[in-house]
């Protein structure tokens, strides 16, 4: 039996056809859409290590496997690949500056946290999807999903702030194509966008001289670095609050796909935690970030219509092969901050709207004072960043903020609804 069954003739699509998860185009196609997801999540990906320390091509090469794995665990059922989570960069650096902790010990706090996302998913796999359900309910995913879109605005608006003609260039060419064109040329507008975009700013000598050299200075081949974990109990009160985060990301991710596909993907709720859960724990335990689900990924989707898992699969495995070779990394390297800043303007709008539309489908009633003030309050603080800090652990809008969702909002509901029912 097929993986995949061809979407009509694999080469044309119809205005508006949707391409189901278990569906895909011709193979040229489909590799031209994994090449799009390739672009959308690259950059972070690649800049998460950076930040927190572990090898780049590392976390690249475990990107690619963790996203095959989760595919393989979701019986392809559900489209996503799996970049490395920013959510985890402050954690980490403050257990490395507080807590004095090395790389590994690093590594042993993030393979915990895909244990215990493991382990959640067991438990919703075993005792049903309404365990989770109760938890996150519509009004809670929509309002994650929307916190991810719009926390992420900054980081599009700051690179887009740093070459606005090739970013305003690759913005234009990305929203005309989605808008106007009717064709293949629409569902390839991110890729079309950012190549406009690159091939401007290569003419206009707007690449970073310094990525530009390490194309030309980089190996064809090269074996990832791969680090083994330790363990240490002072890493997990920095780490283990971002279970929560990550349960909540995938899930939410998961809606923000069903709403835009109109397929029902609860039932595989609990086979993408454990997915994800077992993706972070496959990548701490050999030196790669952890991984989640992607905002920019999913916004392509929603702009392309295209959630074929085959897509998806050809992004992983160039991101397998894009690991063993340091020059293929470094020349999508060499693409502009603008130029992804442009394109990442369009996908994260998208999937801030996504929680929007959510929300209407489900019927949130916004008239609900426990509605107002609980995802008010998250929203705004996830996508102001506002940080706490207590004692020396410091915690970011858009962990607190999901944390805050996924806790408070059913304590309050609970005690309005008590409220409500007693007598006067």
């Amino acid at each position: 039996m097929a993986l995949w069954t061809v979407h009509g003739n694999g080469r044309r699509l119809v205005h508006d056809a949707v391409v189901a998860s278990e569906e895909r185009l011709s193979w040229p196609l489909t590799i031209g859409f994994g090449i799009q997801h390739l672009l959308a999540m690259f950059g972070t990906t690649t800049l998460v290590p950076l930040l927190t320390g572990f090898p780049v091509t590392t976390t690249l090469l475990l990107s690619g496997l963790g996203t095959l794995l989760f595919l393989l665990l979701t019986r392809n059922r559900v489209p996503s690949y799996l970049g490395a989570s920013v959510a985890f960069v402050v954690p980490l650096g403050a257990a490395a500056d507080e807590a004095g902790a090395s790389p590994a010990a690093l590594l042993g706090g993030v393979m915990v946290v895909g244990l215990v996302v493991l382990a959640v998913g067991v438990a919703v796999k075993a005792l049903g999807v309404r365990l989770l359900e109760s938890a996150m309910p519509p009004v809670v995913t929509g309002a994650i999903v929307l916190m991810i879109g719009l926390s992420l605005a900054p980081q599009s608006v700051s690179s887009f702030d740093q070459q606005r003609v090739p970013a305003a260039l690759t913005l234009v060419t990305v929203v005309l194509l989605t808008v106007v064109s009717r064709g293949m040329a629409g569902r390839a507008a991110v890729l079309i966008g950012v190549v406009v975009g690159w091939v401007y700013a290569a003419l206009a000598g707007d690449l970073v001289p310094e990525r530009v050299a390490e194309l030309h200075a980089a190996p064809w081949f090269g074996v990832p670095q791969l680090i083994s974990p330790q363990v240490h109990i002072s890493v997990m009160p920095f780490v283990l609050p971002l279970v929560i985060v990550l349960v909540a990301e995938h899930v939410a991710h998961l809606k923000a796909v069903a709403a835009m596909s109109g397929r029902d993907l609860d039932p595989h709720v609990g086979d993408a935690l454990i997915g994800g859960g077992l993706a972070t724990a496959l990548s701490g335990s050999a030196g790669g970030s952890a991984l989640s689900s992607y905002a920019a990924n999913i916004g392509v989707m929603a702009a392309t219509r295209v959630y074929s898992t085959a897509a998806c699969l050809v992004a992983a495995v160039a991101a397998i092969v894009l690991s063993f070779s340091p020059k293929l990394g470094a020349l999508i390297n060499t693409v502009p901050l603008g130029v992804l800043g442009g394109a990442t303007l369009v996908l994260f709008g998208l999937l801030a709207l996504v929680g929007v539309r959510i929300w209407l489908e489900a019927r949130v009633d916004f008239a609900d004072p426990v509605n107002l003030v609980v995802l008010g309050t998250a929203v705004i603080a996830g996508v102001g960043d506002l940080t706490l800090t207590v004692g020396a652990l410091r915690v970011t809008g858009m962990v607190w903020g999901s944390v805050g969702i996924v806790l408070v909002y059913p304590l309050l509901r609970r005690l309005a609804d008590a409220r409500n029912t007693t007598p006067r």
